[in-house]
C-alpha cells in the first residue's frame, strides 16, 4: 500500500514520541520504560499477549493514565504537562481535554450512548465539546456514516446494529472530531469473526487516506498487510520492533518467536 507523504510530514517531528514511559497501578509495574517514535501518516501496530501492557500504553497517549515517569508527547506537545525549566506541570483537566480532541480512540466495546442514534452518538461530542451547531455537526456525520458504509443506519439506536456496525459507528464518532491522531484498542476483538472484514476494510481506507494511527491488534493479517511499523511487547518492555513483515516472518527473539507460533 502506497500512501503520499505531505511536505509538512517531513519537519522531524514524530506524531507520536515515547521517552522513558513508566506507569504503575499500585504494586503493579505495567509499562517498564517504553521508548518508541511513530511518524506522521504512519499506521504503527502494537501486538503482545494480553497484560503485556499495549491498552494502558494507549491510554496514555490520550492521558486517560497519568504516567509516572518518563515523558509522552503528541505532535511535539507534552502529554498532560506542561514544561517550565527543568519541571513537568500537570495541565488543568480542561485543557487536557482540549489536547484530548486531536486523538481519537476506538475501544474493544464500541462505547456509544444507547440512548442515541448512529447519528446523534457522531454529533454529540462536536456540538457539546467542539461547539459546532447541530447543522454543521450533522452535515459531517452524514458524510462519515456515508464513509463507513452505514449512510442507512443514521437513525437505528446502537440495539439495532450488529456488532460490527457499531464498531463503524464509534470509528465515524472518533473522526467527527476531525483528530490528527486515531488509536485503536483491539477494535475487533469483541466481534463476531464474519464482521471483522467490515471494520478493517474502514481501517485500510483511513490508512488510505493518510491518518496517523496506532493499533493495538491481534489481527495479524492486518498488521502485515497495512501496517507501517510494528512492536512485540511483552511484560511492559518492547521486546522486538520493526517493518510488519521482517518481525511477522523473521522474529529475532525468543519470546516473540514463542508469541507469534501461537497466534499464526
Amino acid at each position: 500500500m502506497t500512501r503520499t507523504v505531505k511536505d509538512s510530514d517531513m519537519n522531524g517531528t514524530p506524531m507520536v514520541r515515547a521517552e522513558g514511559v513508566h506507569k504503575s497501578f499500585g504494586a503493579a509495574h505495567i509499562l517498564k520504560g517504553i521508548d518508541l517514535e511513530v511518524a506522521p501518516r504512519e499506521v504503527f501496530c502494537l501486538i503482545g499477549p494480553s497484560g503485556s501492557g499495549k491498552s494502558t500504553f494507549l491510554r496514555c497517549i490520550n492521558h486517560l493514565e497519568k504516567i509516572n515517569a518518563g515523558r509522552l508527547s503528541v505532535d511535539g506537545e507534552l502529554v498532560g504537562y506542561r514544561q517550565k525549566g527543568d519541571k513537568l506541570y500537570e495541565l488543568k483537566d480542561s485543557e487536557v481535554a482540549r489536547k484530548r480532541r486531536d486523538i481519537g480512540m476506538v475501544f474493544q466495546r464500541f462505547n456509544l450512548f444507547p440512548h442515541m442514534t448512529a447519528i446523534e452518538n457522531i454529533m454529540e461530542a462536536p456540538v457539546q465539546v467542539g461547539g459546532e451547531t447541530k447543522a454543521v455537526a450533522r452535515a459531517r456525520a452524514e458524510r462519515l456514516l456515508d464513509r463507513v458504509g452505514l449512510a442507512d443506519k443514521a437513525g437505528h439506536y446502537p440495539s439495532r446494529l450488529s456488532g460490527g456496525q457499531q464498531q463503524r459507528v464509534a470509528i465515524a464518532r472518533a473522526l467527527a472530531m476531525e483528530p490528527k491522531l486515531m488509536l485503536f484498542d483491539e477494535p475487533t476483538s469483541a466481534l463476531d469473526p464474519e464482521l471483522v472484514g467490515d471494520v478493517l476494510d474502514v481501517m485500510r481506507d483511513l490508512a488510505q487516506d493518510g491518518m496517523t494511527m496506532i493499533v493495538v491488534t491481534h489481527e495479524m493479517g492486518f498488521a502485515r498487510e497495512v501496517g507501517d511499523a510494528l512492536v512485540f511487547m511483552d511484560d511492559g518492555v518492547v521486546v522486538e520492533s520493526g517493518h510488519p513483515r521482517e518481525v511477522l516472518t523473521n522474529p529475532q527473539h525468543d519470546r516473540t518467536k514463542s508469541f507469534l507460533s501461537k497466534v499464526l
